[in-house]
Order: C-alpha cells, then structure tokens, then sequence
C-alpha cells in the first residue's frame, strides 16, 4: 500500500541538541540514547542498537521470502504453457479414467488396481522405514540413558546396566516424549510416593526387579550380615548368575552376559 505524502512527512525527524560552551551536542534520554524530535514535536529516544538488529531481521526474512519466491517461479516455469490450470488437471483425471477403463474393459481389474497403489506405496514404505528409524533412535536414546544413568542400578545393582536392560528393557516404552514402565499384566507401573503419577525410571525398575523371581542374584549383597556371617560372591565382586536366571534371557542378553565376564552358577 502507498504511503501518502503526510505520512512520508511526518517521518521527518531532528536531533535534538544542546549547547554548551559555544558546542553543540546531542542530547540523551534516562536511557542514554539520542533524542529525535519527530515533526509532531514528540520526543523520542533513538535506540541505534535495536534499529540495526530489526534491520538484519527484516533483510533476513526478506531474503527468505524472496529464495521462497525464485523456487516457485522455478517449479511454476513449467507449466508456463498451461493458461487454465483447472482444464489441465481435468484433462489429466480424464485420460487416467480413460486409461483404466481400457484395462478394465480388457479383463485387467487387478491390474487397475496395482496401478492406483503403486504410486503411492513407494512413498508409505519410505514412510514406513523412517518412523521405526526413529522410533528406535529414540528408544535407545531415551530409554538406554536411563539405564545407563540410573542411581538405583549404580547403588544396588551387582550386573552391569546393559545386562539388566536386555532383561527388563521391554517393560518401557517411549509415549508422548516420556519414559513409561508397565507391569509383567501390560498395566503402568504408578508411583507410590507420588501416589497419581507414573513412576519414575528408578522407582519403575526396582519395583520390577523386586518381582523377578532371581533378584538376589542380580542385586548386591546388602553387606550387613554381621561379622560371623561368610562372604559372599557378590561381596567379593565377583559377577555371578543362576542359570536358571540366564536361561530367562534373549540371545542378546546371553550374550551381553559372557562378554561381560558373568559366571553361571547352578
């Protein structure tokens, strides 16, 4: 919209000086900046510091807008020939009926059909293989780091954390940005310090681990048994496992456990 020559006038803005011994010099505000008296008389302070960087923003989003207005021009260039878009794309749904009612008509039904989906299972199958990409990224992100960080497994844990994710690691799942633990039932594991909200990574997994059935062979000993009581494998520091315990593993799990140096012990 055109500006009128008022509203170009009234722009119009003057340094405001004072003198002092015969020299003049701009006069500041409270904030320290230059004030400009605008045509109407009204004094205002001139921030140089924000005026250049509203500058640099306004060039940079006129940049955007103007590379955003050469890649439309771009990809409109060709369809310069076409003066009616919405004939064109009438002519096109026009000869792809006409196209598979010759199939049709020959017997080729299914034909037809691998047809209207094969252009667009390329792109769901790509779809497909990004999402899992990074639904995995983000589980191992998320939910490694938590078994990697966790205190509870630091404090009372005798198996090193990716052992114990290759046992317990199903029981979480990644929702709505948040690590989320469930029971052996498919329920949510809830806190009960916090009774109403979910538990937290630690609280999760110790309440799990106090349900599996070889725990004592996955926690550390708890060292207070008394000075007549005989020392145990766990508080000598060697790492052990029931078999019975390395037996409920996945493939993984065995094998994250020998190459951790764990013994089985009957």
């Amino acid at each position: 919209m055109q500006r009128s020559d008022d509203q170009i006038k009234g722009n119009n803005m003057k340094l405001k000086t004072v003198e002092v011994n015969g020299k003049h010099y701009a006069e500041v505000d409270a904030n320290g900046l230059p004030v400009y008296v605008h045509d109407d008389g009204k004094e205002i302070g001139f921030d140089a510091a924000q005026a250049v960087s509203k500058i640099s923003a306004l060039n940079g989003e006129a940049k955007s807008h103007r590379e955003a207005k050469e890649a439309v021009e771009t990809k409109l260039a060709a369809f310069s020939g076409i003066e009616d878009p919405k004939k064109a794309l009438e002519a096109i749904e026009m000869m792809t009926k006409i196209d598979q009612k010759k199939l049709i008509d020959a017997g080729a039904v299914d034909q037809v059909k691998a047809e209207i989906t094969k252009s667009f299972q390329a792109q769901l199958d790509e779809a497909n293989n990004k999402s899992k990409t990074l639904e995995g990224q983000l589980y191992d992100s998320m939910i490694g780091g938590s078994f990697t960080g966790s205190k509870f497994i630091t404090d009372k844990i005798a198996i090193p954390a990716d052992l114990l994710q290759a046992r317990f690691g199903q029981s979480f799942k990644v929702e709505e940005g948040k690590v989320v633990a469930y029971d052996g039932t498919g329920n949510k594991i809830y806190s009960r310090s916090k009774p109403g909200e979910l538990a937290s990574f630690d609280e999760a997994l110790e309440f799990l681990v106090e349900q599996y059935p070889q725990k004592d062979h996955i926690l550390k000993a708890s060292g207070n048994n008394g000075g007549g009581s005989r020392t145990t494998q766990h508080d000598a520091g060697q790492k052990t496992m029931k078999r019975s315990a390395f037996d409920s593993l996945d493939q993984t799990g065995k094998q994250t456990a020998l190459k951790d140096g764990i013994t089985i012990v009957d």
